[in-house]
């Protein structure tokens, strides 16, 4: 009989010595979960330690991820390739013990999670993807997609916005294998929570549509482990489980204070606690009694086979489900992709359209979404502007008893409306692509994505396969005036590591921008689309869209046989005003070259040699975007056409002239340029 009173203990040894050798950390929160973890990890939790990415694997969240040193310390003893040496390592340069956990360094952490409440919501994520797919692939006798997702979460997460947007979604989807554990200690940073967060968490969740357990004791690990099992009997609701807990439990002085949550509990009030809960071994010791109580590898293997040997029964019965499951699994596009892209790039091109680029965008994604039924899409609110909706992906449905409902022809709807959750549905996305088994992307206007902007960051930071459609780019949306006119707002999405930005120009460009960042396995993508019509840029040569910048339009295109003696860059519907410009210095007698440059993240990319190729050395260089001007200068611009206060409500025609962006002002700026030169 295992003894969970030493298998908490164990845990509550390991968070106070590491967060003492760091001298930085968080010991309160996973001292006082860490009943809660023998509960679900000893008695429930299913996975593999020996192969931590198994599909049919139970997945864990620790929402509150600054108590990483519970999940660093629950994965160490159950068997994960995550050693002691790391645990002394904790919070150090280059060791697999940040200090928030972070998926794809970590053996068995499912997701990056610092910033409060996004844990809870790539949660929902994780369990729609989870009950999405077992609807698609599951067959009668055959549930080969069946896992729970858990969730650990504080005060933190619940006081953050964003709990509120995920946690209402996932009781409208009636996300049944979603089990949440609330731990409910009272004490925050700044102390006792009381004087400001007096919500009734139990009938804010009930109200949600979400079953309520408790509160139990979240010390008593007999009672946690009950109210897990009666939430895996949830037929159609979500469940929270209230705990209630004491930070830092088990420290004599520092229990129940706001001390205990952020900082080291000192070598004296160590010593006490070692004594006050019975533990004996020295930092960093583990009995050889309690590591075989936590190990987890055998039962994991166990869990496994059996799920292996069930799925090669599937496999023998549904050969073609079964391997269209393990493609989608793998993140592995679809054979005939690199044809779909061509074909929708060229149609774009021989069609010729002026159309808005948010209309582009839904014209491509006809094409794609036909072709790859991974591609999980949605709006918050606004699909009729961001044309995310596509024949092929009818939307997403929930019936009264729980089940996804799918089409006469049996498909599942792959449309979600989100409602006005930017955020919210930002980091379920990242859920879903941690998950595994879709594409997800999802729209809203271009200045709302200052609401989801964590969220694209840490898809960024996660390399997750994420794509962010945002239209109404730019003051051309006209009389919705300033707070709707994206000013800001391209220029700092592309500061954003590991972000692919794309602001295409015309049909052809969309397609491609699309074709690439369902191509970005490791990296999210912002498409910045247009409410405006644009005319199509007629190109000669395709193959260069994708480097993120070539050379559209040379001064013969306009008649003039003469050396380029500048070059305008512009981007989405800035190009039309660049290649009227062209021609109106050309009347002038002035040569310039027109480029085109749909994604400076992707141009920032090429050889040196393609760089200079587009933007030869010693010609003047002006940049044409409707947007702040600063993050054109990095590009050796001589000026730059752009907008640096906030915009206004007008017509967009009318804003066009009174902010300078037409054909006679860029070919002035250009001619400047070459005076000042």
């Amino acid at each position: 009989m295992a003894n969970t009173q030493q298998m908490a203990n164990a845990i509550r040894a390991l968070a106070m010595d590491a967060v003492q050798q760091a001298n930085s950390g968080h010991p309160g929160a996973p001292m006082g979960m860490a009943d809660m973890a023998v509960a679900l990890w000893g008695q429930h939790l299913k996975h593999n330690p020996r192969n931590p990415a198994w599909f049919n694997r139970d997945r864990f969240v620790l929402s509150n991820g600054h108590g990483s040193m519970l999940l660093y310390a629950v994965l160490h003893l159950t068997g994960y390739k995550l050693p002691m040496s790391e645990l002394r390592n904790f919070r150090q340069l280059h060791s697999k013990t940040a200090g928030h956990p972070e998926t794809g360094i970590t053996p068995g952490v499912e997701t990056t999670t610092g910033p409060l409440g996004q844990g809870i919501t790539n949660a929902v994520g994780m369990a729609l993807a989870e009950k999405l797919l077992a609807k698609e692939f599951n067959r009668d006798g055959h549930p080969v997609v069946d896992h729970h997702t858990y969730v650990f979460m504080g005060d933190g997460c619940l006081m953050e916005g964003i709990s509120h947007e995920a946690c209402a979604l996932a009781g409208a989807w009636k996300l049944n294998k979603l089990i949440a554990l609330y731990d409910d200690n009272g004490i925050s940073i700044d102390g006792q929570v009381a004087p400001w967060f007096i919500d009734n968490t139990a009938l804010r969740f009930a109200a949600y549509g979400w079953n309520v357990i408790g509160p139990v004791d979240g010390h008593d690990a007999a009672a946690v482990a009950q109210a897990i099992a009666d939430a895996k009997n949830s037929a159609d609701k979500p469940t929270l489980i209230l705990c209630k807990t004491s930070i830092g439990k088990g420290s004599p002085n520092r229990a129940d204070t706001a001390k205990a949550h952020g900082e080291p509990l000192g070598a004296e009030e160590i010593k006490l606690t070692r004594e006050a809960i019975g533990w004996t071994s020295a930092p960093f010791v583990i009995p050889k009694a309690v590591y075989a109580d936590w190990d987890a590898k055998v039962q994991g293997q166990a869990a496994e086979a059996a799920w292996n040997a069930s799925f090669a029964a599937y496999k023998a019965a549904y050969p073609e489900l079964a391997k269209e499951l393990t493609r989608r699994m793998k993140g592995e596009l679809p054979k005939h992709f690199a044809q779909t892209a061509v074909d929708a790039t060229i149609t774009a091109h021989s069609k010729a359209e002026t159309v808005a680029s948010r209309k582009a965008s839904q014209i491509a994604l006809e094409a794609f979404t036909a072709a790859m039924p991974e591609l999980l899409g949605g709006s918050a609110d606004l699909t009729g502007s961001n044309l995310t909706n596509t024949k092929a992906t009818p939307a997403l449905r929930v019936d009264l008893a729980g089940e996804v409902v799918v089409t006469p022809e049996g498909k599942i709807g792959r449309h979600i409306n989100y409602g006005v959750r930017e955020f919210g549905m930002a980091a379920i996305m990242n859920g879903v692509a941690l998950h595994g088994g879709y594409i997800p992307y999802g729209g809203t206007f271009l200045t709302f994505s200052d609401y989801s902007r964590n969220a694209i960051r840490m898809a960024a930071l996660m390399k997750l396969r994420v794509i962010h459609v945002f239209t109404h780019d730019s003051i051309g949306l006209g009389e919705d005036g300033p707070t709707h006119q994206s000013i800001e707002h391209a220029t700092s999405l592309r500061l954003i590591p590991n972000l692919d930005v794309w602001r295409p120009a015309d049909t052809a460009e969309t397609a491609v921008a699309w074709a690439v960042a369902l191509q970005n396995k490791n990296k999210p993508t912002a498409l910045l689309l247009s409410r405006q019509n644009l005319a199509y840029a007629p190109k000669t040569d395709l193959g260069e869209i994708s480097r993120g910048a070539y050379i559209l339009a040379e001064p013969a295109r306009v008649g003039l046989k003469k050396k380029v003696q500048a070059v305008i860059i512009a981007t989405g519907s800035e190009v039309q005003l660049a290649l009227q410009a062209q021609a109106l210095l050309a009347e002038r007698k002035i040569a310039v070259r027109v480029v085109s440059m749909p994604s400076t993240t992707a141009f920032d990319r090429q050889t040196p040699e393609y760089k200079a190729e587009v933007l030869p050395k010693g010609l003047p260089r002006i940049a044409v975007e409707m947007g702040v001007t600063d993050g054109w200068w990095k590009y050796g611009c001589a000026a730059v056409v752009g907008i640096d206060t906030f915009g206004e409500s007008a017509p967009a025609p009318v804003l066009f002239k009174h902010f300078g962006f037409t054909p006679e002002n860029v070919a002035d700026t250009v001619q400047a340029a070459l005076t000042r030169k």
